[in-house]
């Protein structure tokens, strides 16, 4: 297992919850980081709050700014000379029907979740494959694992993740690119705070099983060894995680488990 010590990475979403404590922990541990979210005096407020601000670089970014990519990735390389690390992070949840929730509701959770993430790693690859190294790490969710109610966009663009860094780890491993798929469960943070609505608004609150999950200390810690062990996917959270295996082996058993305990 190799130290994740002295690493240029850069952190999607990193202006709260899991970004904003993989910060603090990896700028402690000596990296060199570069962190991102829409809000830049958000993310100046988490790099001022760390140990070693000097070690950090502040880069805005809408991950549904598709053409502003290559840009982005340009000026990311640009602070340190490199990247050798970058974490997948940002993202937005939903709790919402599907019969009720409008379709620019979907729209928003693809080019979020999905579409954003794939652009930016498509755009840093090359730095990757030039380099014969890189390592892309992407926060899914146990949700990119098996679905939910109230979550049917945020499970589709979490799958659909799945799908192409899989395929990515594929045709790259000749290349030396390592990709790590983290699948957090519920974990204390305000992802359904901002989690979108049938018409596109905000929830405005946090639910139990949020509120009663995991620490984001300790799911970052977790995150962090696995990107050491490059650990090709891994599961994080509290009892939640047994519903991986249940869907591996009883699929309607989890269907009936799942909606007896649906929260929203």
């Amino acid at each position: 297992m190799k130290s994740i010590r002295g690493n240029v990475i850069w952190i999607t979403g990193a202006s709260s919850g899991i970004g904003e404590e993989l910060t603090h922990q990896l700028n402690e541990l000596g990296c060199l980081l570069i962190i991102s979210a829409r809000r830049e005096n958000e993310l100046e407020k988490v790099k001022l709050s760390c140990k070693y601000p000097e070690n950090i670089a502040v880069l805005p970014l809408d991950l549904s700014d598709f053409e502003s990519s290559d840009k982005m990735v340009n000026k990311a390389i640009y602070f340190f000379g490199k990247i050798d690390i970058l974490i997948n992070n940002g993202g937005i949840s939903q709790r919402s029907l599907i019969a009720k929730t409008k379709f620019k509701v979907y729209k928003e959770l693809i080019d979020i979740n999905y579409l954003g993430t794939i652009s930016i790693s498509n755009s840093l690859l090359p730095h990757f494959i030039e380099r014969e190294q890189g390592h892309f790490v992407t926060v899914t969710s146990l949700m990119g694992k098996f679905s939910s109610p109230f979550r049917s966009g945020y499970c589709g663009a979490k799958h659909a993740l799945h799908g192409f860094f899989d395929a990515l780890r594929m045709e790259h491993e000749k290349d030396n690119i390592s990709v790590t798929l983290i699948c957090p469960g519920f974990i204390q943070t305000n992802v359904a705070k901002n989690a979108l609505t049938a018409d596109g608004s905000r929830q405005g609150e946090n639910d139990d099983a949020t509120s009663s999950g995991l620490p984001v200390v300790i799911c970052a810690k977790k995150i962090i060894k696995a990107i050491e062990q490059k650990k090709f996917e891994t599961y994080i959270g509290r009892k939640e995680i047994y519903a991986i295996y249940i869907k591996r082996f009883f699929p309607k058993l989890l269907h009936e488990l799942v909606l007896r305990s649906t929260v929203r």
